[in-house]
């Protein structure tokens, strides 16, 4: 692809999903996502009403009176998205890919992220660590990350999310908010996420297409593994044959179910050709309802 055309698909995924961050998404974005906690910034005398817990006991016995500690909220987040860019993620039976919508999700998120001033970082694998970029702020960061998510070619075809979060983990010592985005069709990986689940707060997207679990009824069709080229014919006209592989792609969906639940990971659904912002929204909407209950 030439460089006016890439710069042309990068402004008007930028502009499509600003105005989205802008109109919709920033709020629930910034209701969800606290800051590390409260910083120590000064002391003042106290006032009728402070809470006594916040009397500094060395002040106040330096100075003769009672003087209470000022704090402000550590608003700044460190935002990880760690982007799945297999062969499978190039599937995509309506007008996008699996990685498209992945691309066009991710970007959504840095644009809030950065509205916000958090930091944002990436990370993209196959079977291998593909690229990563340390979170930074700024607008001209975002758009190297946009860049990347869209064009970056990958050495590999293969999927490995253990080998990623591995890095990860070893990499991003600070706690931060980790978007993983992926079709999760992969080997077991819940040992390194019940580890990162544990050291960040971790936040599963889930990218899938209708077309990987309900079959038509076209006939005879060869179907190619897109990472490892393996090539199966069947026959679809086959009910049976239709329902089975239905009930396998669901055996997978569940069981990675499964492992987020056991590890206390949200998970958010999205599908190719679908508005994706409701899913969103109503994910964020859920997560600040179950905040205020704690």
């Amino acid at each position: 692809m030439e460089t006016a055309e890439i710069l042309k698909k990068i402004r008007s995924l930028e502009i499509r999903t600003r105005g989205l961050v802008e109109t919709a998404f920033a709020g629930d974005y910034h209701s969800v996502f606290k800051g590390r906690g409260m910083n120590f910034e000064d002391v003042r005398e106290y006032q009728p009403g402070d809470e006594i817990r916040a009397i500094d006991w060395n002040v106040t016995a330096r100075m003769g009176t009672a003087f209470v500690k000022k704090f402000t909220e550590e608003r700044e987040l460190t935002v990880m998205l760690v982007v799945d860019v297999s062969a499978s993620g190039n599937f995509g039976s309506k007008t996008q890919s699996k990685r498209e919508l992945a691309a066009e999700v991710a970007c959504l998120l840095a644009f809030s992220a950065i509205r916000n001033n958090d930091k944002v970082g990436l990370l993209l694998f196959t079977d291998r660590v593909e690229l990563f970029i340390p979170p930074k702020k700024g607008r001209s960061h975002t758009l190297r990350i946009v860049r990347e998510i869209l064009f970056f070619e990958p050495q590999s075809r293969g999927t490995d999310p253990a080998v990623a979060l591995d890095y990860l983990n070893n990499v991003v010592t600070r706690r931060s908010v980790v978007f993983f985005i992926s079709d999760f069709q992969a080997p077991d990986f819940s040992r390194p996420l019940a580890v990162t689940a544990r050291r960040h707060d971790f936040v599963a997207l889930r990218i899938e297409d209708e077309r990987e679990r309900v079959f038509p009824n076209v006939g005879l069709i060869t179907l190619e593994d897109a990472e490892t080229g393996e090539q199966i014919e069947i026959n679809t006209a086959n009910r049976a044959t239709r329902t089975s592989l239905s009930e396998t792609v669901q055996r997978q969906e569940t069981e990675v179910s499964r492992t987020l639940r056991r590890n206390n990971i949200d998970s958010i659904k999205l599908r190719t050709g679908e508005d994706y912002l409701p899913a969103l929204r109503a994910f964020f909407k859920q997560r600040e309802r179950r905040m205020a209950i704690r």
